[in-house]
């Protein structure tokens, strides 16, 4: 409190106490906490914050100490839906002239830039995207660094006009501002009119900005306010009111217990798709390798997860010392305290700023200094550090050499350290969302969906573990449905807000009539009741069309062809009536002449039409998939599906199969056709490029409805993933083309004798004609590959597949040619 005052920023943090408080007095959600301000004991005590810094040994001079010179700054996540109205409350409290948004620039970064002049010069995506994929995908790297570290970009240059002209182009517009934006989070508040201090204007949404970004802003003395939106949080209170609603338990997300052995075991197993910063393919890998069995390894998990300690082989150490394989070993016991719930590896710098005040003596502001200079690498600040460092350690009579040592490993690792305040915040958000998977899967799944409404990719994917955790989604249906996903007894009611051409005014229309007036009971009926100029014919086609008038009994073949009649019937009776505003008259039931009109006697879709609509409306097949009766071939010739590609490394093999979603043709710079073709699975869906001379040949079978194999490359870009086709071949020929040879990977760690018996139990079972490759993954020596003899030649059998992937894993068997 002492060191508040002293440095002025009382008011501070009371301005933010007092959002706080209003956002959580109206119900909307707000994060435990962000940044280094989760060190703080004050912030935890105003309810800033709800993570306690003491027990979690996180430190408040790494947030405030009289040696920075920065204002402190507490970023705060609120839930998506609730960050504008607190944004309000803060205008109306302070004064609209007073508080404003921040402006931020987008600017023209190396492969960026590229993308754009090669556009702009008309050359071929390909040939744009060759050298744009030459840049190394290095944090804010210049193209200038670019060409100093590829020697193929120095070839283009020297060999190539039309790359040299590209390249200086782009070096030239590299770094300038490539579009004006809102900031996602920034808001500063003013004590006096901020016409006065600082340019404004008006962004998109007609919200006042200011002309200058984040960093001038605070160099003319304003204070930055950081408000976030983050889904996770909507999606947490929507599962807890859920549970709360239909269960009465009375469920407190910030009362549950961090050592519920379920939700490590959910982790542990690698099942963290929807489990917040946990869900991605990487991430997931290195949760199944550490194993968290407590808190602290998940606060670790996040801390460790980035490209410094993955690449420096520091994740690695920490898995081998948490498992025993490696004995860990203190330089000093006094390091014992500070490291032990990191096995004796630094992952955070408030442990190298604890060493420094422990074995040298150092105050906590002092420490500051010393962590940041070690993260600047600054020669000439490191030698004064240093000397400061080993001589507090010659105080506390450690040896020069182990001092030396000491401060070496500190200033290593000082490179990777993370800042534990925010890992141990967003630990505490992954941990509830794992709670909430295994204690709640339903409301969980259909919290999960909502949150996704907008992405049909990951709306499919959720649905397809729904489906493995035989969890069924029922249709949208106009007698259940609200505007998210909800949950129906053990099942999940599909969404109309999911549904295309289905706007919010349309939802909210069929809800209120349906409250007012009871259950709709026919096409005429719902027709009479909803407001039409609000659902109007576009939206009733689509929600005929997704299923969601099956309950009516009516077939959607019969429900569209009588559309247009049931609309004129209801609107001829509207107009009947004495004062058209009045809207209750769906209660008034039409009698004699006046009775509804009868949907006409057409056939019934076939499976096709009925699938093709429902991708029409949702993005995605709900009832069936095309593909289901070849499930159990794309199980055996495909190596990976849409969804588990997002782990295989860049550049490796696969075959996928699946349908054509969706197919875009472009020309190459030579005037030839290529095309980017969106393939889905029963999992997913993934982009394949395939180029002139492939497609060339395989243009019919991509434009028809069949499904395809495909063998390519997996080209995993900065922030997406695609396959380069390379062979393109209908299910009929990939059967035989595919299977030829099995092979069978399996990793030697963690492989025990039940294991080596089950194999060879398989081997038995299986015989047959298809020589087998065995690809030994070793720990240290890598992958292996051994041709097995004639006597254990096996059959590519369903029954192999099945049994090899229960055993070792999805991607354990796969078929080559």
């Amino acid at each position: 409190l002492r060191m508040i005052q002293k440095m002025g920023f009382a008011g501070y943090f009371l301005i933010v106490a007092d959002f706080i408080r209003y956002a959580k007095e109206k119900g909307i959600p707000v994060g435990p906490g962000r940044g280094s301000g989760a060190g703080s004991l004050v912030a935890y005590c105003l309810g800033i914050t709800e993570i306690d810094p003491l027990p979690s040994g996180l430190l408040f001079e790494r947030f405030l100490n009289p040696e920075r010179v920065s204002p402190p700054d507490i970023d705060i996540d609120f839930c998506i839906q609730g960050r504008d109205e607190v944004i309000k409350y803060v205008r109306n409290k302070y004064g609209a002239d007073h508080v404003a948004q921040i402006i931020t620039f987008g600017q023209m970064k190396a492969r960026a830039v590229i993308r754009d002049v090669g556009r702009a010069m008309d050359m071929s995506y390909s040939e744009v995207d060759r050298i744009a994929k030459l840049i190394p995908n290095t944090l804010n790297i210049t193209l200038k660094e670019a060409i100093k570290q590829e020697p193929k970009l120095q070839e283009l240059d020297r060999n190539s006009p039309d790359v040299k002209k590209l390249l200086t182009l782009a070096q030239a517009l590299e770094g300038l501002p490539r579009h004006a934006s809102t900031h996602a989070a920034g808001v500063v508040i003013s004590s006096t009119p901020l016409v006065d201090v600082v340019p404004l204007y008006k962004g998109q949404q007609n919200e006042i900005v200011t002309q200058y970004p984040m960093k001038d802003v605070e160099k003319i003395g304003l204070i930055k306010f950081d408000f976030l939106g983050l889904k996770t949080l909507t999606m947490i209170a929507e599962v807890v009111n859920r549970v709360n609603l239909s269960r009465r338990e009375g469920l407190d997300i910030r009362q549950i217990p961090l050592d519920e052995p379920d939700t490590y075991s959910l982790l542990c197993s690698g099942d963290t798709s929807g489990v917040f910063q946990l869900e991605g393919s990487g991430m997931r890998d290195l949760v199944v390798r550490l194993l968290p069995e407590r808190f602290e390894d998940v606060v670790a998990l996040l801390a460790l997860y980035r490209p410094g300690p993955l690449k420096s082989g520091m994740v690695d150490d920490f898995i081998k010392r948490k498992q025993g394989k490696v004995p860990i070993v203190y330089e000093v016991p006094q390091l014992q305290e500070i490291l032990k719930e990191t096995y004796g590896v630094i992952v955070y710098q408030e442990q190298v700023m604890k060493i420094a005040t422990v074995l040298a003596n150092f105050n906590l502001a002092d420490a500051d200094i010393l962590r940041r200079a070690m993260g600047k690498k600054s020669v000439d600040e490191m030698a004064m550090q240093k000397k400061k460092f080993l001589d507090g350690a010659q105080r506390n009579k450690i040896p020069e050499k182990k001092a030396e040592k000491l401060f070496e490993l500190m200033a290593k690792f000082a490179e990777y350290g993370f800042n534990k305040s925010h890992s141990a915040a967003y630990a505490l958000i992954a941990y509830q969302t794992a709670y909430l998977k295994v204690h709640y899967p339903v409301e969980f799944m259909a919290a999960l969906m909502s949150s996704e409404m907008g992405n049909a990719d990951k709306i499919l994917r959720y649905l397809g573990e729904c489906r493995e955790k035989s969890v069924e989604v029922l249709p949208p249906d106009i007698n259940e449905s609200r505007q998210d996903f909800t949950v129906v007894g053990s099942k999940i009611r599909f969404g109309l807000a999911a549904v295309k051409n289905v706007g919010w005014a349309a939802i909210q229309s069929i809800m209120a009539a349906r409250e007012e007036k009871g259950e709709f009971i026919s096409l005429p009926d719902f027709c009479a009741k909803v407001d039409l100029r609000k659902v109007n014919k576009r939206v009733i086609e689509s929600l005929i069309k997704c299923g969601a008038f099956d309950g009516t009994g009516s077939s959607r073949a019969r429900l569209l062809a009588g559309l247009e009649e049931a609309m004129e019937w209801s609107q001829n009776l509207e107009r009947e009536r004495s004062n058209p505003q009045i809207i209750l008259f769906g209660s008034l039931r039409p009698s004699g002449k006046k009775t509804e009109p009868i949907l006409p006697p057409v056939p019934d879709w076939p499976e096709s039409q009925r699938l093709a609509f429902e991708k029409e409306t949702l993005g995605f097949y709900l009832t069936g998939h095309p593909l289901t009766r070849y499930a159990a071939t794309l199980k055996r010739l495909a190596t990976t599906d849409t969804q588990r590609i997002r782990e295989v490394a860049d550049k490796q093999e696969v075959v996928i199969g699946g349908v054509v979603n969706t197919l875009k043709e472009t020309n190459t710079k030579k005037g030839d056709r290529m095309a980017f073709v969106t393939l889905e699975d029963l999992s997913g869906v993934v982009e394949v490029i395939v180029f002139a001379e492939l497609y060339k040949n395989s243009a019919l079978l991509l434009k028809s409805e069949d499904p395809v194999f495909i063998k390519g490359r997996v080209d995993a870009g900065e922030d997406s993933l695609k396959v380069i086709a390379g062979e393109i071949l209908p299910f009929d020929q990939a059967v035989g083309k595919l299977s030829t040879s099995i092979h069978l990977r399996i990793r030697s760690a963690g492989l025990g004798r039940e294991d080596l018996v089950a194999i060879r139990e398989i081997f038995q079972d299986c015989r047959g004609n298809c020589p087998v490759y065995l690809h030994l993954l070793l720990p240290e020596q890598g992958e292996t590959v051994i041709a097995l003899g004639d006597e254990w030649k096996l059959n590519s059998t369903d029954q192999l597949v099945r049994r090899v992937r229960d055993l070792l894993g999805y991607e354990a068997v796969s078929f080559q040619a």
